[in-house]
């Protein structure tokens, strides 16, 4: 079955390409969620026409997405977790309490969309990489300190 995508769609295709999928597949899933539509004579001369408009649909979203990264790469946000002894931390700083720090600075971020190879365990300064949309991607700083003030 042939369709015509009107969203990206991850492992598939992008925006307004044309793609061969199993029946079912286009059926059930792609066009009840009006992520296509089904590639007939009539469909392909109305996407020809509308092409133009998905283009600057998706050059407007990726130029938001990209004033988002640069809202994030100016960020610096500091995490205070609870430490030990040799600055090892009580648990550590996930994905989820970046998002939530980045959040808290005005940018809606969800935490599926930050980037760590392994949780930070120690205290200190890390870059931490954010992708906001496929093709964007933002670096942020982030410092994690002791929580408390133990200091006399």
């Amino acid at each position: 079955m042939k369709v015509i995508l009107k969203e990206d769609v991850k492992d598939l295709g992008e925006m307004g390409s044309i793609v061969d999928v199993k029946i079912g597949y286009g059926r059930n899933y792609l066009i009840p969620r009006n992520l296509a539509v089904e590639a007939n004579t009539k469909n392909v001369r109305q996407f020809e026409h509308e092409k133009k408009n998905i283009l600057v649909k998706a050059r407007k979203v990726r130029q938001s997405m990209q004033d988002v990264a640069d809202q994030i790469s100016k960020m610096t946000l500091t995490i205070e977790a609870q430490a030990g002894e040799e600055d090892k931390l009580f648990g550590s700083v996930t994905s989820k309490d970046i998002a939530e720090a980045i959040t808290l600075q005005g940018v809606e971020i969800d935490k599926r969309k930050v980037i760590l190879e392994e949780p930070i365990k120690r205290l200190g300064s890390y870059e931490v990489t954010v992708k906001i949309h496929k093709d964007v991607t933002a670096s942020v700083k982030v410092e994690v300190k002791k929580s408390g003030t133990e200091e006399a």
